[in-house]
């Protein structure tokens, strides 16, 4: 993936935590399961969103080999310059498809035009964010909410398109409703921290926990 540092912890002790155990049983119950989590944020913007574009649609394994390809073709080094050397076909030859290569190009544009494109990001409110990356072509509602969560660590998002998350979410709460109505409903007593539980749901998918059934009381 992208390179990451600024480490963060969560456990029983931070304030949004004891906040979520407060508002919601179950999750209080799948964050006494996980226990504390220590996590980074993605430092390159740009590489993370070139990662996310290649592994829309596709599965986490699938998207990051193919990724890797990429990696490959720009000798190790993924960056504005190096994909921009590449041509069209290729960036085709790792395996992408036509329009991600488009989207690629797209994203690039857009940096290169304003080299201070993601700066201007960090300070501004989750919406505006979320309404520039979304106005570039390629970037959509999840890669823009990935954006959110993993690059800018904003508390708030609820990522409810997010196939890895409904896993863990369907899971705690033993329901196949994975609408987004029905998400954000049962997801509404999260606020203002989605963002801290979704983590604990990822964290749940990623450590196994979601193989076995939940029992609240168990």
């Amino acid at each position: 993936m992208t390179p990451m540092d600024k480490t963060i912890t969560l456990d029983q002790d931070t304030p949004s935590v004891i906040h979520l155990c407060q508002k919601d049983k179950r999750l209080a119950k799948v964050i006494s399961m996980i226990g504390p989590i220590t996590y980074s944020l993605h430092q390159d913007p740009y590489v993370f969103l070139i990662h996310e574009i290649i592994e829309q649609m596709l599965s986490a394994k699938v998207g990051n080999i193919i990724y890797g390809r990429l990696s490959d073709l720009c000798d190790g080094h993924i960056s504005i310059e190096t994909i921009s050397s590449l041509s069209d076909e290729e960036i085709k030859s790792i395996g992408t498809a036509n329009s991600k290569v488009k989207f690629i190009r797209s994203i690039t544009e857009v940096v290169l035009k304003d080299p201070s494109f993601f700066d201007n990001l960090k300070d501004l409110p989750d919406e505006e964010v979320y309404r520039r990356l979304t106005s570039i072509k390629g970037i959509g509602p999840w890669t823009a909410k990935m954006y959110l969560l993993f690059v800018l660590n904003r508390n708030d998002i609820l990522p409810y398109e997010d196939v890895a998350f409904l896993q863990g979410f369907s899971w705690a709460y033993n329901t196949k409703d994975l609408s987004p109505a029905a998400v954000k409903k049962r997801c509404k007593k999260w606020k203002p921290y989605s963002s801290i539980a979704a983590r604990y749901m990822y964290r749940a998918l990623d450590t196994g926990l979601t193989k076995q059934e939940f029992h609240l009381y168990k």
